[in-house]
Order: structure tokens, then C-alpha cells, then sequence
């Protein structure tokens, strides 16, 4: 099992998000310490590449460490559409399947389900950062339409010509609502005041 779920303090911290039915937004941060290096001397160790890298890998961990085993009812909200493992789903289930079966790796232990169930039962993402249609219609189709959300990454990424493409995605009026606000209601349980015309 990865340390990053035998911490006592993530432990509690993961236990009490599933217990509120709160999510939990896995943000980005800068690689840590000893792949720094790597990344900054190239110039990749910020949104350009680093963050999604840094950011893919924690949730992988997480998933391979039974933590959604664990904490079934935990749900994680991750932006730039999953930081690419959408795109990399068959081939991390095939390999994660590979990985057990072998023994490759003492530490890591079989889990009920595949890499990519998790990750469709346990976290939604947005398109915060990515919000390109051909990238959204591929993830809405790995992921599940219910799973993918609009964002903006505002202010780093303020681009408002994204929301005119997002709402020329070729899906639904009521897709749409669910894309842009329905989804997110109920994700982060919000109140919100009936639209008015």
C-alpha cells in the first residue's frame, strides 16, 4: 500500500471528507522535490507539463492504494480533464493488471476493481485548462458524460472564446445544462436561487 494513504493525518483527512460528503478538489502543485530538477531545467515543471504529471501521478497512487477501497463514498474533483489519464485508462488497467499479476512489485496488492472503475466512480473532472471539444467528447466518452464538468482556469487561462466552443459541443441542450451547471450542483452540493428568465 503507498504511504501517501497509511499517514494517520491523510487517513483522518480522507475518512472526514468521505464522512461530510464533501469533495475533494485534488489541485495542482509543483513537482515534488527530487523531480523538481528535472522538469525545471526544461521549463516543465508549471501548468505547461509539471503540474498535470505531478497532479496524474497522486491519483494514481491513490488509486493504487485501495484508498477508494477504503473510503468508497470519497469523491475527488480533478481539473485539466483528469490530468490525462482518461487518455491513458486501457493501457494503465492492462499494465496495473500485468503489475499484480507478476509480482513485479511486493508493495502493491490486487484490488476488487480495475484502475479506470475508480476512477469513474470516484472522481469527476473538468475541463479547466483543456477545454478543447475534441479532448471534452473524448473524456465525456472514457469517463462517462456525468463525469465531466466545465471550468475555467481562471485567471491563468482566461480565454471567454472557450465558452462559446464549450457551448457549441455537439451534445444536447440538456447535456449542456448538466456540463455547465448540473453536474457541479450536485458534486459540491450547492443551494443554488432558481434561474430567472
Amino acid at each position: 500500500m503507498c504511504a501517501i494513504v497509511t499517514r494517520p493525518r491523510i487517513l483522518r483527512l480522507l475518512g472526514w471528507t468521505e464522512s461530510l460528503g464533501t469533495p475533494v478538489h485534488l489541485h495542482p502543485s509543483t513537482p515534488i522535490s527530487g523531480l523538481f530538477s528535472r522538469y525545471h531545467e526544461r521549463g516543465r515543471d508549471g501548468s505547461v507539463f509539471g503540474f498535470g504529471a505531478d497532479r496524474g501521478l497522486h491519483l494514481l497512487r491513490l488509486i493504487a492504494s485501495g484508498a477508494f477501497e477504503r473510503f468508497p463514498e470519497l469523491t475527488l474533483v480533478v481539473g485539466p480533464l483528469g490530468e490525462a489519464l482518461p487518455f491513458w485508462i486501457n493501457r494503465i488497467d492492462y499494465m496495473h493488471g500485468k503489475q499484480i499479476a507478476t509480482g513485479r512489485y511486493p508493495h502493491m496488492k490486487p484490488l476488487p476493481m480495475k484502475p479506470s472503475e475508480y476512477l469513474r466512480r470516484n472522481v469527476w473532472v473538468t475541463t479547466s485548462g483543456l477545454p478543447w471539444t475534441e479532448d471534452v467528447m473524448y473524456v465525456r466518452q472514457k469517463m462517462g458524460a456525468d463525469r465531466v464538468m466545465y471550468a475555467m482556469d481562471y485567471p491563468h487561462q482566461y480565454e471567454p472564446a472557450e465558452v462559446a466552443e464549450q457551448d457549441a459541443l455537439p451534445i444536447s441542450g440538456e447535456e449542456k445544462f448538466e456540463f455547465f451547471e448540473g453536474i457541479a450542483t450536485r458534486v459540491f452540493d450547492l443551494d443554488l436561487p432558481p434561474a430567472t428568465s
